[in-house]
């Protein structure tokens, strides 16, 4: 407990033994059922097995059902994004890899992929379901990809701040004004000389004004503060990124229900663990580190965070439990103090 924050409870929400999980977002519905998406039933971080999985919750997180495949791939599916827009349509997201080629262990099965698969299923993705994720429609294509995909705005559009890499290069924005069924890129966000930025996650405050959040690129673990950056119009044009003092990654952004911006990333050096931070004045001026947990383990992180009826915050994440294990979906219920 410290004054800025309650941790309320910890909890493992779901395990899948001898199994590797990773990547969650979680999305609280209207109905005010809680859903979490995630990569599960892997071999390890990289492996051709990864497929997207969910789980629910009925009673405000303290009890979840099994986890249900809700998309898998001939490819490795990875990073799962999760949306529920205020038309009470759920948009899903993820990418596909096929780095485990690179793995003695599976250059076997990468050689049974055909070129066809791969041009078929190599890609960033969204698909959608107008049932409360009974079932899926097609995977649709998108330029950008980001852990935990896109938002919805004030005015209703959706926007996708991803990492192009497959049509586009760099940062882009995607549009979609049709939920989710179309994408139109409507801008980039410029970044100095010579810096890699990735895993980007957006928010808007109050103001309209949109603020980005992005991973630096650098292999040093010890340098990777995030970078940020604001738009004016809705996305079609950013500041150049810039770098912060906010050392970890990658970042997941909500507006509070007191207009206050919380963000939340992984930490993976010593002491290890999930950070939050907090802006009252939309993204000039973040809060001291928040410490939501600890763990002895860089394979960690990934958090996202939903904000419940009684005002109370989960923040959900990857991470070990016990020695010797797999990592684990779990999650963190806290309380944020008014900051005074």
């Amino acid at each position: 407990m410290t004054r800025e924050a309650e941790i309320l409870s910890k909890q493992v929400i779901c395990k899948e033994p001898g199994r590797y999980i990773g990547w969650p977002t979680i999305a609280r519905t209207r109905t005010g059922e809680l859903l979490i998406v995630f990569s599960g039933d892997r071999d390890e971080h990289i492996c051709p097995w990864g497929k997207m999985e969910m789980v629910r919750s009925t009673d405000n997180g303290e009890t979840w059902t099994e986890p249900v495949v809700i998309r898998n791939t001939p490819l490795d599916d990875r990073d799962a994004g999760l949306l529920q827009t205020s038309a009470g349509v759920l948009i899903a997201s993820w990418f596909t890899s096929i780095e485990f080629g690179a793995n003695e262990s599976y250059q076997k099965h990468a050689q049974t992929l055909s070129q066809e698969v791969r041009d078929r299923w190599f890609g960033h993705w969204i698909h959608r379901s107008t049932d409360g994720g009974a079932t899926w429609e097609e995977p649709i294509r998108v330029v950008g990809s980001a852990p935990h995909g896109p938002v919805e705005l004030s005015d209703g559009r959706l926007l996708f701040l991803g990492s192009g890499t497959f049509k586009a290069a760099g940062l882009v924005a995607e549009v979609s004004t049709d939920q989710g069924l179309s994408w139109q890129v409507m801008g980039t966000v410029p970044t100095p000389e010579g810096i890699g930025l990735g895993e980007p996650h957006v928010v808007e405050a109050k103001s309209g004004k949109l603020i980005g959040m992005f991973r630096y690129g650098t292999r040093i673990l010890e340098e990777k503060f995030m970078f940020q950056s604001e738009s004016y119009d809705g996305g079609r044009t950013w500041t150049e990124a810039y770098k912060t003092t906010i050392l970890g990654y990658p970042p997941h952004l909500i507006r509070l229900e007191d207009d206050r911006i919380l963000m939340v990333y992984g930490v993976r050096v010593p002491p290890f663990g999930e950070r939050a931070r907090v802006s009252v004045d939309e993204g000039e001026s973040w809060s001291e580190e928040i410490v939501l947990c600890h763990d002895t383990s860089t394979d960690l992180g990934y958090p996202a965070s939903t904000q419940l009826s009684d005002g109370t915050i989960l923040t959900v994440y990857y991470q070990i439990d016990k020695p010797g294990e797999t990592t684990c979906l779990m999650g963190t219920r806290w309380r944020l103090g008014d900051g005074k």
